[in-house]
């Protein structure tokens, strides 16, 4: 089994700072440590794959890599008693697609720990569909929920609405009964938005106050913000009376400015939200929501799927703001 040779992105350090793409052949024997091996059906383009594609330091430390923070495929070797040969199984986040070897590969290795079994009515393909993006937009509307900002309290905004963890948050809190408006720089997705669900569709300048009050108009009782930037300062003075704001990207900035005011005035809660390094019981509560109540009825029509040959123009695609939905890499007979 060791091996086995097969295809993957590799990123390359060919001069200090300077970093190259392309397809190689690798074998298992190469990949990193960990007890499960597992054969990638299918992967996704996140945006922090993208900057590691890129050689973000940040992310991925040591070159040549394999991006991919999201994988689902089968089993095929094991030395834990956790899983046996031929389950289907996925993995996001943790260190994988960082400094692990990840899901641009068509196989990867990691710790078991890691894994977790999809469900038998689910197909790899669409545990892809959500991934760390899924994940993402779960936790947000979970603790939304956790801090009873339930349907009918109030209108939840999601900015950056057309990207992965937008577009996805957009669909499950529509299906969960909320009145969702959604913000976009893509005055021409109007329709995908809401297709999605979306009540509303606004621009990104109509939240994008910069009067410096630190109070505005309530508008929104809750959101989720893929923004930061003075998007998320506008957002946390326009949140009303005990709302909630989870704060998941930095695609404006990731450095923003207010007062106390909305949080000793009105209540305001700001929330953090981080996939990458959460513990095993808090996925699976997240994700066995997703597995039922919050599993959409039609998800296919998030997505773009692409070849691993087709993968590195939707890598800079990504870069330069241009993806609408979710981008999910069919990684079998690929090649």
């Amino acid at each position: 089994m060791s091996m086995e040779k097969f295809k993957a992105l590799v990123v390359d350090e060919v001069r200090e700072n300077v970093f190259q793409r392309s397809i190689k052949e690798k074998s298992i024997e190469e990949l990193s440590q960990g007890d499960v091996i597992i054969k990638v059906e299918y992967s996704a383009l996140n945006f922090k794959d993208a900057l590691s594609a890129r050689g973000h330091k940040g992310i991925t430390r040591i070159y040549p890599h394999t991006p991919g923070v999201d994988a689902a495929g089968i089993i095929k070797e094991s030395s834990s008693n956790l899983f046996v040969t031929g389950e289907k199984v996925f993995v996001t986040g943790y260190d994988l697609g960082m400094n692990t070897d990840g899901g641009f590969g068509q196989y990867i290795r990691v710790p078991s720990g890691w894994v977790i079994k999809v469900p038998e009515n689910f197909s790899t393909k669409e545990i892809m569909i959500y991934g760390t993006a899924g994940f993402t937009a779960g936790i947000a509307m979970y603790e939304l929920q956790r801090n009873e900002i339930t349907p009918g309290k109030g209108k939840i905004l999601v900015t950056g609405a057309t990207g992965a963890v937008g577009s996805i948050a957009v669909a499950m809190l529509s299906k969960a009964g909320y009145d969702v408006v959604a913000s976009t720089g893509k005055t021409d997705k109007k329709d995908f938005l809401f297709n999605l669900g979306a009540k509303e569709v606004i621009s990104r300048e109509d939240v994008n106050d910069t009067s410096g009050k630190p109070l505005l108009k309530k508008q929104w009782i809750g959101a989720i913000d893929n923004v930061g930037g003075s998007t998320l300062s506008t957002i946390i003075r326009s949140i009303g009376h005990r709302g909630l704001v989870a704060s998941i990207g930095l695609v404006q900035s990731d450095k923003f400015e207010t007062t106390v005011y909305p949080f000793i005035l009105r209540g305001v809660r700001l929330i953090g939200v981080d996939s990458a390094e959460s513990h095993m019981d808090y996925r699976l509560k997240i994700w066995n929501k997703i597995f039922d109540e919050w599993r959409l009825e039609n998800p296919e029509k998030l997505i773009k799927e692409c070849t691993l040959i087709e993968l590195d123009k939707e890598i800079e695609l990504i870069l330069m703001g241009g993806q609408t939905g979710k981008v999910v890499i069919k990684m079998i007979n690929e090649l």
